[in-house]
């Protein structure tokens, strides 16, 4: 007998509306999907709505797989790098471009978290933090400056043509 399938493409499990509960049996999908859930965020009621049961099944039968939540965004990551190196290095010239975005948003990131953990150019004697608005005025004054010493060097270049 072949199973029933829902709206959303999910196999409606035998015996399910009747009396009792009927067993859960985890699929491979279904692991994959509670993994690729909790990379992107998801909390555990939200990932629990997505399979189609409860809270308490969810951490009974992904137990292992809850408990590495925070790499999971990490393996997603280093997967989705993984896949753009392959498709770039068979030629693709639009995953090469994608591989290239994605090493400089990666650069980006580490340098922002290397300056936001106490880079040497920081007072040492301070001991306040800086709030989430200060260091965006302190960003937007640093782009300021960065950006009128680029209009300055293209002004330069162009008053020599």
């Amino acid at each position: 007998m072949e199973p029933n399938f829902d709206l959303f493409g999910q196999p409606v499990r035998e015996g399910f509306g009747n009396r009792g509960r009927p067993p859960y049996e985890p699929t491979e999908k279904d692991r994959n999907k509670v993994k690729l859930l909790m990379a992107l965020g998801w909390v555990n009621s939200r990932i629990a709505n997505a399979i189609g049961v409860s809270p308490a099944t969810l951490k009974r039968y992904f137990r292992a797989d809850m408990k590495e939540r925070d790499a999971m965004r990490d393996r997603l990551d280093a997967r989705r790098f993984e896949i753009a190196l392959e498709q770039a290095n068979a030629g693709n010239v639009t995953a090469l471009r994608e591989l290239g975005a994605m090493i400089d948003r990666n650069d980006r990131m580490t340098i922002e978290a290397s300056m936001g953990k106490g880079s040497d150019s920081a007072p040492a004697a301070s001991k306040d933090k800086v709030g989430k608005k200060m260091i965006d005025e302190q960003r937007a004054h640093a782009a300021d400056a960065d950006l009128m010493a680029e209009l300055e060097s293209e002004a330069a270049q162009n008053a020599r043509h």
